[in-house]
């Protein structure tokens, strides 16, 4: 068993906060914490998925009553979307009688479906938070090469070999495209989507241009922007924002996107192991995405993430806006030996940012120019870490 980083985080809100809803993709570890945690405390476990479990909710208000006194674990709540006004029911009579924290423990894989329920009927008895795969703080160093190749899926990570890890996670591609996302919203051919997926995995950390991947797929641009917003919903594709400040410049406009997990962007691609990889030309990209997803889960909720670049070449992979404002800017290279092009400084020097780091394939951390550091990304997503508190 590993232990999961964001137990502690759960266990805070859970503390303070009367429901917690964890989002995350299917199999990226929900359940496994949430029993956990449920076992601990004595809770309950019910599956939305199982028809004996949906069944014990057919009268909510009265099965629930009868475990007032348990954290209750709702596992793929958006099954139920009208469950939430029956929690918000139960939650308010809890609170009545001296039970205020800890009553619900939810979990959803699709983001905006359960946060869109859930903010409707339970605003401001709710708290959020995202299990992401695993990151490089919760694993071994000598896991870490493997985690970039395989991703932070725990079946896929701990396979017992390469191979298997693959087949896994082409079975996670397919159940998704077959099963899963035909869920949410109006029907969208499997093919199509998945030709999308690959295509936005050949351009890993790319400027989105709607009308180029229009075009390849033979479909209008408000179509790819609905395919687009469905991946993102379900946490596994990142629309990285442009940061803007005012520096009198012409900014670019366009969010770059990211298959989040990297063992599913090289699964996409067909890339099975470390040397194949390094052997594409997806590699940089990849190792770029990779950086970036550990260093905004490090960072926490609070965290405003971005890049900046501006039409003259000012250019930063990562913008990240602390709470309190204060902007820190990493920059990331796959190389041993990292130097920074002009364009990183022109970018520096518009945003004067509080903290500057270099991040690159060693472990050294060690000053690479004035007011900027070269250092590793497990030791860069310790340092927000912990300064996130």
């Amino acid at each position: 068993m590993i232990a999961r980083r964001l137990k502690p985080f759960v266990l805070d809100c859970l503390a303070s906060a009367p429901a917690v809803v964890l989002l995350g993709p299917r199999q990226v570890g929900k359940t496994t914490l949430a029993r956990e945690i449920a076992g601990e405390r004595g809770g309950l476990y019910l599956d939305l998925e199982s028809p004996a479990d949906r069944g014990k909710l057919a009268d909510p208000e009265l099965y629930l009553a009868q475990h007032a006194d348990k954290l209750v674990v709702l596992d793929e709540v958006h099954r139920a979307p009208g469950l939430f006004p029956a929690l918000r029911g139960l939650i308010d009579q809890s609170r009545r009688q001296g039970h205020a924290a800890g009553r619900f423990l939810l979990l959803g894989s699709a983001a905006l479906h359960v946060l869109r329920q859930s903010g409707e009927s339970l605003a401001g008895r709710v708290a959020y938070l995202e299990l992401a795969p695993f990151q490089v703080s919760e694993v071994e160093p000598s896991v870490e090469r493997d985690l970039w190749v395989r991703g932070g899926f725990p079946d896929s990570l701990l396979a017992r070999d390469g191979p298997r890890s693959l087949q896994w996670r082409r079975n996670f591609i397919r159940t998704y495209l077959e099963r899963d996302i035909p869920q949410f919203g109006p029907r969208v051919p499997a093919e199509t989507l998945r030709r999308f997926w690959t295509m936005l995995a050949h351009g890993q950390g790319t400027l989105l241009n709607v009308a180029e991947i229009a075009r390849s797929l033979a479909v209008d641009g408000k179509t790819v922007a609905r395919y687009l917003d469905l991946l993102v919903d379900l946490l596994l594709v990142r629309r990285l924002a442009p940061y803007h400040v005012n520096v009198g410049k012409r900014l670019v406009k366009a969010p770059k996107v990211y298959v989040r997990d990297s063992g599913l962007a090289h699964a996409l691609l067909g890339i099975g192991d470390h040397e194949a990889l390094l052997g594409h030309p997806v590699a940089a990209a990849s190792w770029e995405g990779f950086v970036i997803e550990n260093l905004i889960a490090a960072a926490g909720p609070d965290t405003v993430p971005g890049f900046y670049r501006t039409s003259a070449g000012a250019e930063i992979d990562l913008v990240l806006e602390r709470p309190g404002g204060e902007r820190w800017v990493v920059e990331i290279k796959r190389s041993s030996a990292p130097t920074l092009s002009r364009g990183f400084h022109s970018a520096r020097e518009d945003l004067k940012p509080g903290r500057s780091f270099v991040v690159y394939a060693g472990t050294e951390r060690y000053p690479v120019a004035q007011g900027v550091e070269a250092i590793g990304p497990r030791e860069l997503a310790g340092v927000l870490a912990s300064s996130s508190g």
